[in-house]
């Protein structure tokens, strides 16, 4: 999720982002599965001049990368001419520090790699910058790292408007994190088997970090395309690849739909009849459904989906919920149904459904692996 975190957030700044795979593909997968498509091969992007060099982490993606000699040049030459450069979870210590470019500077990495940086600077900053490089320490602190970019290529003035419509919590954040209404309990004889359906504009954060979060805990996740193709672009033009189309993904039954948002993506998931029917099953069988940003607005509220139900969405589109009582929180569980408001709540999204399903135990471990603080 760190690579789709850092691509979407720097393209809401304006940056022409290069996503480069350093594979013989273009089609790489990451380490929860998640299948995405790079824009050029890493082979092609040596005669550019790039304002920032940034490595996602992840095992063994890290290593893979560490041992690219073209991105390894890349690197060292973006350093040496006074460029920006950074790396987060493992990539600091297993790509960064093998290359020598974090001597004497101060860095930081993932809690089960920090032993690997040599340096006596090592700190345990959820964002270290030192000078051109800049570290940081997991999936759950990737926003942040992300965001240090944008002020410091753009100015805190960009850093505000890029992170007010996504959500993010702040220091001065009063508002309740989670509302559980009505509750039930959610269990389920087996592993569970969840869909995620995504589209043409889905907000890939939201898509990637659900997703990614959910496999985590073990359980069955199916992405399916609502196109024509598996491949479908999303909101800030990362392309993803489903496992499935809908139209097969729909002959089976799930103990869960949880619909990523960003828009045109969640107009187009409201105007999928097969996916629209199986949320009206979901639904009438008591069976667990939920939605992210624009989508419990633009999908369930518009199919009769949240009759009698509290539910937030991204405050752009909350006015639409016809339950304005729980709109504010970040999180809103009603009965069988979960709700969110924008790709800086995601992750609390995630781990509430993990929490529901698996208990607060798996929740906080999930959480505690990937950085990120919860409840």
């Amino acid at each position: 999720m760190e690579a789709v975190i850092l691509i979407d957030v720097l393209r809401r700044a304006g940056s022409d982002v290069t996503v480069a795979s350093v594979e013989t593909d273009l089609q790489i997968e990451a380490s929860r599965r998640v299948k995405l498509v790079a824009d050029m091969l890493i082979s092609n992007c040596t005669e550019e001049t790039f304002d920032l060099v940034v490595l996602p982490g992840g095992m063994p993606g890290s290593t893979r990368l560490r041992d690219s000699e073209i991105l390894q040049s890349i690197t060292k030459k973006q350093a040496a001419d006074g460029r920006l450069y950074g790396a987060v979870c493992a990539a600091p210590a297993v790509a960064l520090e093998t290359w020598g470019l974090l001597k004497g500077l101060r860095a930081t990495c993932h809690p089960s790699f920090i032993n690997q940086l040599s340096s006596s600077l090592t700190v345990g900053s959820r964002v270290q910058k030192d000078g051109i490089v800049t570290t940081s320490r997991g999936p759950g602190t990737t926003m942040e790292f992300a965001l240090s970019f944008v002020e410091q290529l753009y100015g805190k003035e960009k850093t505000d408007e890029v992170t007010k419509p996504m959500v993010m919590r702040t220091k001065d954040d009063s508002g309740l994190v989670k509302q559980e209404f009505n509750r039930v309990e959610w269990s389920f004889s087996k592993t569970p088997h969840i869909l995620v359906p995504i589209a043409n504009g889905s907000e890939e954060m939201e898509a990637v970090i659900i997703i990614d979060v959910l496999r985590r805990s073990n359980a069955d996740v199916v992405v399916a395309s609502v196109e024509e193709t598996l491949e479908i672009l999303a909101s800030r033009n990362v392309k993803i690849v489903a496992d499935k189309l809908i139209e097969d993904a729909s002959s089976s039954a799930y103990d869960l739909i949880v619909l990523p948002g960003g828009m045109p993506g969640a107009e187009r998931l409201s105007k999928t009849e097969s996916l629209i029917k199986l949320l009206k099953e979901q639904a009438d069988s008591k069976k667990v459904y939920g939605a992210i940003c624009a989508s419990p607005a633009v999908v369930l509220e518009a199919h009769g989906l949240l009759k009698e139900k509290k539910a937030t969405a991204h405050p752009s589109f909350s006015k639409k919920i016809a339950d304005q009582s729980a709109v504010s929180t970040r999180v809103v569980i009603d009965g069988n149904l979960i709700t969110s408001r924008g790709p800086g709540t995601a992750m609390e999204f995630a781990l509430a459904i993990v929490e529901k399903i698996f208990g607060q135990e798996k929740a906080t471990g999930i959480a505690e692996a990937m950085v990120f603080p919860y409840p």
